[in-house]
């Protein structure tokens, strides 16, 4: 059963109104406090219709400041969205550090709604709340407090709220056919969210059963919550970039992200960067020739996929010059430019070090039947992030779980994941930045930072190796690319993307 939150007191208009004007200055401190911290507050509201969660979320809006709070709201997905992963429109909203994010009825309410109808076995609703968890998880870890309200109704009590609401012209509006349908299904919906609280309710993302009988009651519950949690999130922060605080909260951090050396080796049937045959190569007569064909095939197996709603995503990683960019050209020019788009990654903007690091990444995901080329991708953190010293060691550790997890998502909703490392020797990457240094039109592409790289190859290597062996899973598996020889590699990049679509469409 739900767990019972605590009854609602009921409060004089006057008492009621003393309590309400110093909670209002406290939450708009808090607010202009958080402005300056490093971790967002992502507020869910789920739970029976009726039970006020549309009055409070409008209450606390008019109590704090409407700059720095934003609302969303999810019913049914548009077509936009569902042509994407489920918790595409949830990442898009998500608020930045510093800021305050209201989602209403997110990501538990379709499979509460989902359960409740038996569209989905308990099994699969069991699954369903693992991903959550695993989000939060992953929201948490990077710093996000997540506060999460459960709003509860008895059966009668919502019943003659609906009805009175129906009642009232002014009010009437509010009332739907939705929230009936729910109201007959109440014992299966209220056994869901009792399921969902049960499996979601962890010490970093906790829930707060209100009684929303009493509007007074419930809006003090709530605002207290917000103000508690975020003032005594705001004093860890703080305690914790305190510099005689900085040295031992670092040593905790390694201590707790540090594993067993065998954690991450590759495993015995796992490729590395040193077993590859970088002696391959292909004449420039027999390369034409198979190239205009693997274009033709890979042009006829897109179309298709654009008629079926087959979205397909091609990462590119790589060392310095080692022709990704004239593989993805090779790739591009196989299709229709209104069909596909190359995302090049640098480093974070202001906007996107605000966020997750895989914020970024979810907001490109196109609708379906399209291409997206990633050059450069999430795999920054495992990879430059990891090296440079950019990321901590258990941010980085934990980021492998987060990169498989992400993918996962994306294959589930039918999407072909297509992972390329193109690897060159180091000789043949000092050849490679030579020219580039004599051709005026192509030293532009040889910086600073490409040579600091390249004093930390073993460095390097060793994180791909890692990289690799940690993330390939049987649905997303790398490509390793032997790239001294460019005619070589954009063959074998376009033959195993063909190769994947064809396998996708059943025509193998």
């Amino acid at each position: 059963m739900l767990p019972r939150p605590s009854p609602a007191r009921p409060l004089s208009k006057q008492a009621y109104k003393a309590q309400v004007l110093p909670l209002r200055e406290e939450l708009l401190g808090v607010q202009q406090r958080l402005r300056h911290a490093t971790f967002p507050v992502v507020v869910l509201f789920s739970g029976v219709d009726g039970a006020g969660k549309g009055e409070t979320v409008n209450l606390l809006h008019e109590w704090m400041d409407p700059r720095w709070l934003h609302t969303h709201a999810y019913g049914k997905p548009s077509d936009e969205e569902r042509e994407r992963p489920e918790h595409w429109r949830f990442w898009r909203d998500l608020p930045p550090k510093g800021q305050i994010g209201i989602l209403m009825n997110a990501w538990y309410a379709a499979p509460i709604d989902r359960r409740a109808h038996r569209v989905t076995t308990a099994t699969e609703f069991r699954r369903e709340l693992q991903r959550i968890a695993r989000l939060e998880q992953l929201l948490t870890d990077d710093g996000a407090l997540i506060l999460k309200f459960m709003m509860h109704l008895e059966r009668d009590t919502q019943r003659e709220r609906l009805k009175a609401l129906e009642r009232d012209p002014l009010t009437r509006w509010r009332v739907t056919a939705e929230q009936w349908r729910h109201a007959r299904s109440y014992d299966d919906l209220v056994e869901a969210e009792a399921t969902a609280v049960r499996l979601t309710d962890a010490s970093q993302a906790p829930w707060t059963m209100v009684d929303g009988s009493d509007e007074r009651h419930r809006s003090l519950v709530v605002a207290r919550t917000i103000r508690d949690r975020v003032t005594r999130r705001l004093h860890e922060d703080e305690l914790a970039r305190r510099p005689r605080r900085t040295a031992n909260v670092a040593k905790v951090l390694h201590a707790a992200s540090r594993r067993p050396a065998s954690a991450r080796q590759p495993k015995p049937t796992t490729r590395t960067l040193a077993d590859l045959d970088m002696s391959q190569t292909l004449e420039k007569a027999t390369y034409e020739v198979a190239l205009a064909k693997a274009q033709g095939r890979l042009n006829l197996l897109h179309r298709k996929a654009r008629r079926r709603g087959l979205s397909t995503i091609i990462v590119f990683e790589g060392w310095d010059a080692a022709g990704k960019g004239g593989a993805i050209r090779r790739v591009a020019s196989a299709l229709d430019a209104r069909e596909y788009q190359v995302i090049p990654v640098a480093a974070p903007t202001d906007e996107e070090r605000a966020q997750h690091y895989l914020w970024r990444f979810w907001r490109h995901l196109s609708r379906a039947g399209r291409l997206t080329v990633f050059d450069r991708s999430w795999y920054g953190r495992v990879l430059v992030e990891r090296v440079e010293g950019f990321a901590l060691e258990a941010e980085w550790q934990r980021a492998y779980d987060e990169i498989n997890d992400f993918e996962a998502q994306l294959v589930a909703h039918g999407i072909v994941l297509v992972k390329y490392w193109v690897h060159i020797s180091k000789d043949e990457q000092m050849r490679r930045f030579r020219q580039r240094e004599r051709m005026a039109h192509k030293r532009w592409k040889l910086t600073d930072e490409d040579w600091r790289n390249r004093k930390r190859w073993k460095a390097y290597e060793a994180a791909v190796d890692d990289m690799v062996a940690a993330t390939s899973p049987r649905h997303a598996p790398w490509t390793l690319v032997e790239g001294d020889d460019k005619n070589h590699a954009r063959l074998k990049v376009l033959r195993t993307l063909a190769d994947r679509l064809a396998r996708a469409l059943n025509e193998e």
